[in-house]
């Protein structure tokens, strides 16, 4: 995936649905990779930004942190 960044993992697909729903709300079009086995739901889920929108992205990842 040239260009792409993954900048958040998860274990919790519906954790990261929530918080790519969250960047595009900010305009910043984000991909979930789930690595999941289907069956045990062992591994993890990757959320990625295209590489010049990854430190805003970051950035409201951290905030929803905060709160």
């Amino acid at each position: 995936m040239e260009g792409w960044t993954c900048i958040f993992t998860t274990n919790h697909l519906h954790e990261a649905e929530l918080i790519k729903g969250m960047l595009e709300e900010h305009q910043i079009m984000a991909i979930t990779v789930n690595k999941q086995d289907s069956v045990y739901l062992i591994g993890e889920v990757e959320l990625y930004v295209q590489v010049d929108e990854a430190f805003l992205a970051m950035q409201i990842i951290n905030k929803l942190n905060r709160e």
